[in-house]
């Protein structure tokens, strides 16, 4: 099975240092639970939502950047399911320097036969184009993401669809672990191949 992997909050557990740093920004004048939510679809989308001047979104970016990667673990099971595919690939919107920080601390970067990072210059997802290019080389039969924004170019490839910890109506499958990935995928992807 050859994957095609979002980064944020699908391969590391990115989120709680996201929400936590926005709390703070906002001065804990917004409820960490909505903060994710509003992260969960996009940052612009929670920075238009909570108001956030030019300023402040400079300084999220920095805060973010500056965050170690400790603070952004890898997901429980996921590199099981990483040893098991036949190949990984990652499309994100996050700037090359970070992806790889986070790797190389866990020592994961040789996962990944490739990897199509923010600084890319491809257009940012819902566009298929680095998804087309990485379908291209690859053949991708599987793309893992928690947000619908990361599997819509998917569909439109006709490649089979994963949201991970969302239950948001449009994938082919959900999982809230990785420990369920095997049942769950290897039936849905076998489907899809028939």
């Amino acid at each position: 099975m050859k994957i095609l992997w979002d980064f944020d909050g699908t391969l590391f557990d990115t989120y709680p240092a996201f929400t936590e740093a926005m709390y703070e920004l906002l001065d804990g004048k917004a409820a960490k639970k909505d903060i994710l939510t509003k992260l969960k679809v996009s940052f612009s989308h929670a920075a238009e939502y909570f108001e956030l001047t030019d300023e402040q979104v400079m300084e999220y970016k920095r805060n973010q950047a500056a965050m170690k990667a400790s603070e952004k673990p890898p997901f429980q099971g996921v590199k099981e399911v990483l040893d098991f595919a036949e190949l990984n690939v990652i499309m994100t919107h996050k700037p090359r320097a970070e992806v790889d920080d986070i790797l190389q601390h866990y020592g994961m970067r040789h996962y990944f036969k490739e990897i199509v990072a923010g600084d890319d210059g491809y257009k940012r997802k819902p566009d298929t184009a680095a998804y087309k290019y990485l379908h291209n080389l690859y053949g991708i039969d599987l793309v893992i993401g928690d947000r619908l924004l990361d599997i819509l170019p998917a569909k439109q490839l006709g490649i089979t669809t994963c949201l991970f910890q969302n239950s948001e109506v449009g994938a082919d499958f959900y999982l809230e672990n990785y420990k369920d990935f095997f049942q769950k995928s290897l039936v849905c992807v076998n489907s899809s191949i028939q």
